[in-house]
This record gives C-alpha cells, sequence and structure tokens, in this order.
C-alpha cells in the first residue's frame, strides 16, 4: 500500500540525507515525530548538527515556524509574547501573540532546559494539551510537534516534567570512524558553497523614509540577490494535522504485535527504565507513523527501534540497545525485503573501508599501540554498520571482521597487552 503523501516523505528524507551525513536514522525519526504530533529533543555535544537538522527539516515543512535559543535570563514575553498594553490598561492582562511560538505550527527550542520556571510552566500545558493560558483565555495552539536541542541531559529534578514532554530522545554524536573521508568531503564542499555566498554583493540596509501619506517606505533601491533559492514546502501543516488526526484509523496494530511490546515494556521496567503507562500508550502512536511512512497500513515489529529512543540518560541506551535490538535484527533478518531505506548504510562503501582496514592490519608493517587500538575501534564501528544492514552481503562481512578480529587477538605483541 502506498499513499498520496508518501513520494513527499521519501523526498523530504533524501533531501535531508544528502546534505547530513549518518543522519538517517535521526532524519526518519524527525519525520515520525511530525506525523504523530509529538516532541522530539536531541542531545549531544556541540557541532554533531543538532540545530542545523531541525532547521534544514522545518525549511521542508510549509508551516509558520518558531525558533528561540533559551537562556537562564530568557523573559516569557521572547517566547510568548509581550504584555497587550492597551488591554492592561483596561484592566485585563493578555499577551499579543502575533507570530510568536503560541501561533506556530513547528518550533525549535534550542538548550531547552535552560529555560527558567516562568517559561517552562507555560510549555508543560502548551506541550502536552495543546492549549496556553493567555490571561483568562485558554487558547487552542495549532502546535504539530516542538523539536528541541541541548548539549546535556537535564539533571534537575525540576526539570523532570518537562523532559517528560519529549516521547523521543535521541542522541545525536560525533560520526564514527568509517564515515570520516565523507565527512570532510562534503565538508569542503559546503564550505566552497559557504565562500562563494559571502562574495555576493549586498545592497545597503537603508533607513526608511516618510512618503506623503505619511507611511514609512523603503527608497527605491535593487533587491540583493538571495543567498539560497527559496525553500519549497514539500509537506504542509494541514498534511501533518491530517496524519495527526487520522493515523490510529489508517494504521492497524496487530495482536502479535502488541503482545511483543508488552513484553519488551515490562522487561524494560525490569532493567530501571522508567515507562510510564501514558508513554507507553503515546508510543503506540509512533509506532502507526513508522508504518505510515513507509507505506504500511500495519505495523510490525521492526517498528519497535523507536524503543531505543525512550531512554531516560544516556547510560540506559546500551540497556535499550540490548533489550530491543535482537527483536528488531530477527524481525528484518525473516522479512529482508521490510526493511527501511534509512536503516541501510551504503554496503559498496562499507566494504572499501573494511579492505582499507584489512590492508592496514594485514600488510605486515609495525603498528604502533595508538594505530592499533585505531584500527580495532574501525572495525567495531564497522561491524555495527553492516549488522545494522543485514542482508547475505552484510552478514558475510561481519563473519569476516570476527575472524580478523580473532585473528588479531591471538598475535603475539596484542594479546600480550591486552592480558598485561
Amino acid at each position: 500500500m502506498s499513499h498520496p503523501l508518501k513520494p513527499r516523505f521519501d523526498a523530504i528524507r533524501r533531501e535531508l540525507e544528502q546534505r547530513f551525513l549518518a543522519k538517517e536514522e535521526i532524519i526518519r525519526l524527525m519525520l515520525i515525530s511530525a506525523i504523530a504530533g509529538e516532541h522530539m529533543v536531541l542531545i549531544g555535544p556541540p557541532g554533531t548538527a543538532k540545530s542545523a537538522l531541525i532547521r534544514a527539516f522545518a525549511r521542508l515543512i510549509d508551516a509558520r515556524y518558531f525558533e528561540y535559543l533559551l537562556t537562564r535570563f530568557s523573559e516569557p514575553n521572547e517566547l510568548f509574547g509581550p504584555v497587550d498594553i492597551q488591554s492592561f490598561r483596561a484592566g485585563s492582562y493578555r499577551r499579543v501573540l502575533t507570530n510568536m511560538l503560541p501561533e506556530a505550527e513547528i518550533v525549535f527550542l534550542d538548550e531547552a532546559f535552560k529555560a527558567n520556571s516562568a517559561i517552562l510552566n507555560s510549555l508543560l500545558t502548551l506541550l502536552n494539551e495543546r492549549r496556553f493560558n493567555n490571561g483568562a483565555q485558554l487558547v487552542k495552539v495549532p502546535l504539530i510537534t516542538l523539536f528541541a536541542a541541548s548539549n546535556e541531559v537535564p539533571s534537575s529534578d525540576n526539570l523532570d516534567a518537562i523532559f517528560d514532554r519529549f516521547l523521543l530522545r535521541v542522541h545525536s554524536d560525533n560520526l564514527d570512524s568509517y564515515h570520516f573521508h565523507e565527512l570532510m568531503t562534503k565538508g569542503l564542499a559546503l564550505e566552497r558553497l559557504a565562500a562563494k555566498d559571502e562574495d555576493r554583493p549586498v545592497a545597503p540596509q537603508l533607513p526608511k523614509l516618510p512618503d506623503p501619506n505619511g507611511e514609512f517606505a523603503r527608497p527605491n533601491v535593487p533587491a540583493p540577490p538571495p543567498l539560497a533559492p527559496k525553500p519549497v514546502g514539500l509537506l504542509s501543516s494541514a498534511d501533518l494535522h491530517g496524519c495527526r488526526r487520522a493515523l490510529l484509523e489508517r494504521v492497524e496494530l496487530p495482536e502479535d504485535f502488541l503482545a511483543t511490546y508488552k513484553g519488551l515494556c515490562f522487561q524494560l521496567r525490569g532493567e530501571g527504565i522508567s515507562l510510564s503507562d501514558r508513554r507507553i500508550v503515546r508510543l503506540l502512536k509512533l509506532f502507526a507513523a513508522s508504518a505510515f511512512l513507509d507505506g504500511r497500513t500495519r505495523v510490525h515489529e521492526g517498528d519497535l527501534f523507536i524503543l531505543r529512543h525512550t531512554w531516560n540518560n544516556l547510560d540506559q541506551r546500551e540497556i535499550l540497545d540490548a533489550v530491543v535490538e535482537p527483536v528488531v535484527a530477527q524481525y528484518y533478518a525473516e522479512h529482508p525485503d521490510d526493511r527501511p531505506h534509512a536503516v541501510a548504510a551504503d554496503i559498496d562503501r562499507l566494504v572499501t573501508e573494511l579492505n582499507l582496514v584489512h590492508k592496514t592490519l594485514t600488510q605486515g608493517a609495525e603498528l604502533s599501540d595508538i594505530q592499533l587500538f585505531t584500527q580495532l575501534r574501525n572495525l567495531n564501528d564497522l561491524r555495527s554498520a553492516f549488522s545494522a544492514h543485514g542482508g547475505d552481503t552484510a552478514q558475510r562481512m561481519v563473519k569476516q571482521i570476527d575472524v580478523l578480529l580473532e585473528q588479531i587477538f591471538e598475535g603475539g605483541r596484542f594479546a600480550g597487552a591486552a592480558r598485561a
């Protein structure tokens, strides 16, 4: 089954994957969040494309957009609008919401957890209920999804409530070693493009002059050439609102899937990972959105990969991987044709990288300890990539890596160093 929106989803995914290296799963999760109308936070060190990816995604959606960088000094009027002075003089308190967060459909809050309690309290109702308290009036907001970014997981108890509003918690890290060459290639291309944009002439910003009617008008000067083509929305806000309203009617959640999901939830709770009843129910929308993104009318166990992004702290990521990944991997091993494009890396590129590592390790030249450990890390990264890819070729490569690792550990100098 397919539906009219699937080609648009695919176009957004391709556009972002071409620009952002090794962010396929994050891009998929962003689309899932938007389809389901849920919220997502990206957490990771600076320089891992968190903000750039969210902005690029928002540019491809024809929707009202609001973005703000929060600090502990940020004030509510910076997000929710200034106080309406005329209403205040008349004895009522309300804000002017024009072009502010309550009118936005796609929102990005950078360093969201640095906000003060006044802002956080307003966000709680807005995120969960799509309502905003504007004085005595409770205003319905058109919010589709809110993306947040942070360099670290919130540690204060005061932030537990706002963190809970983000159903998806996604870690954005620096790239693995086997992506390094492509990182440099794409990075240089982007730097060259940015340098060309800097050379374009920009018209001077002249002051506005009063026109004969008393209004202000800008002098008749030619407009500066645009630095980039105006983005074209591949999806509209109406498309996404429609998806959210009809999602659970369009996509079936079979009983066998629900049984597997139930088992995983209780297993994760047994491992100390808190999954509230509310989050367990709301995650069903994300599974349905994952199926809808692929053009399916039924969810399957491959959609359970979403559970890997429900951690409360970064240490829980390993537990989630250990519990969830075997279920997902087994499903795709039995149904390889169901594997989504976003999971599959470029198999030829991975094989080429593996050949280079193999040549380095077996060419006979003496390697320093640092060089040896670097190549071991490369092998482990490649093994993870092949395992995620699936398929016969990838599984053969995994076996070759295991054989090579065994040969290395049985070797003289490294074996002695490992025992030491």
